[in-house]
Order: C-alpha cells, then structure tokens, then sequence
C-alpha cells in the first residue's frame, strides 16, 4: 500500500474518533469503576466486534447483513438496551453504603461482552467498514494485504483512543475515595446509560 494512502487513511480514522461515541464512554465507567488493567477487557470486546466487522466487509458479507433489517434492527436495540440495564444497576449499586463496593467490580468476562455488545450494536458499523475500506484499495493490487494494513491500523488506533480514554479515567479514580468514590460510580453509570441512549439515537435515525 502506498504510503501517501496510508496516510490519508489515518487521517480519516482519526477524524472520524475524534468525538466520543458509546464505546469510548463504556470505557470511561469501566476504567473508573474496575480500574484500568481490567477495563482492558473491555477495549478487547471492542477490538474484537470491530475485526469481526472488518472481515465481514471483507468477504463481502456487509451488504448481505445491511440489507437484512429486521435481524440487524434486533441486533442494534438489544445491545442498547444492554448498555441501559448495565447502566442503571451500577447507578443502584452506587447507592449502597460504601461497605459494599469491594463487589462493585465486574467479572473479566462481564466486561469483554459489554465492549462486544456495545461495538457490535453500533447501527452504522459494518456498513462503515464497508463504506471505508475500499475508498482506499488500489484494485490493481493484491486485496488481502492492503486489507489487513487497513484493519490493523484501525484497531491500534481504536485501542489507543480506548486505552486513553480508560487510562484518564483510572487516574481520576485512584484520588477518589469514600463519599466521593461514590460520586465517581454514579457518573460511571450515567456514562453507561448516555451511552445506550447515543445507540438509541444512532438506531432511530437509521431507520
């Protein structure tokens, strides 16, 4: 792949994550509520809802699924309602006196799916990466190279934004404690629920 392209194409990417969307919210209240190192599970859900996307693109499999829109309509609300059930018990949770927030932090495996569902219900994903991947692809040569340039660049610019993201949050976390570590869960969980309802949104204005 041309250098030059690649370039443009970083570009792009950047401008396009340049404002935060519900991943990158999920990641500020998982970082803030189970700290960074595990809130990592959380980019790698993400990360892997987005590679699977991007072979969906690349077999060809994106127009299939964005046609099919009753299935891809499911899709979508269940994972904002996900987000929405999520958000709403950790706000609960933060209710509690302050004796019980050693059982506040999720399960590895409860913070992967999360990241999951959350880019996997995203409305315009996979017609994105569909829509993106061959405004840069030379025709004249081999797809499958340019392809896994184009797709690793994406997800470590992805993972650095998340690890960014999550990074700020667990040092904000770190200083907080007691009444104000409480505070900190509260809003985690509103970042859960905007989340859910910035997928909402997407969802009703793709209809």
């Amino acid at each position: 792949m041309p250098i030059d392209i690649w370039l443009i194409y970083v570009a792009t990417v950047l401008a396009l994550m340049s404002t935060p969307g519900p991943s990158q919210m999920l990641m500020l209240s998982n970082s803030a509520i189970n700290g960074l190192p595990r809130a990592w599970l959380t980019a790698a859900g993400d990360l892997t809802a987005n590679l699977i996307q991007m072979l969906a693109a690349g077999l060809g499999l994106a127009t299939v699924i964005a046609t099919s829109a009753e299935a891809l309509t499911v899709v979508k609300w269940a994972g904002a309602l996900y987000l929405l059930w999520i958000g709403l018990r950790t706000l609960r949770r933060s209710m509690k006196p302050i004796s019980h927030s050693a059982s506040r932090r999720a399960s590895l495996r409860t913070l992967w799916l999360q990241g999951f569902v959350t880019s996997a219900a995203n409305p315009k994903a996979v017609v994105f990466f569909a829509a993106l991947f061959p405004q840069f692809i030379d025709p004249e040569l081999p797809f499958w190279p340019q392809f896994l340039v184009l797709s690793a660049t994406y997800i470590a610019i992805d993972g650095a934004f998340l690890t960014g993201y999550g990074a700020g949050a667990h040092w904000l976390s770190q200083r907080l404690k007691g009444e104000a570590r409480r505070w900190l869960d509260r809003i985690g969980g509103s970042c859960m629920i905007l989340a859910a309802v910035l997928l909402g949104m997407k969802n009703a204005a793709s209809r």
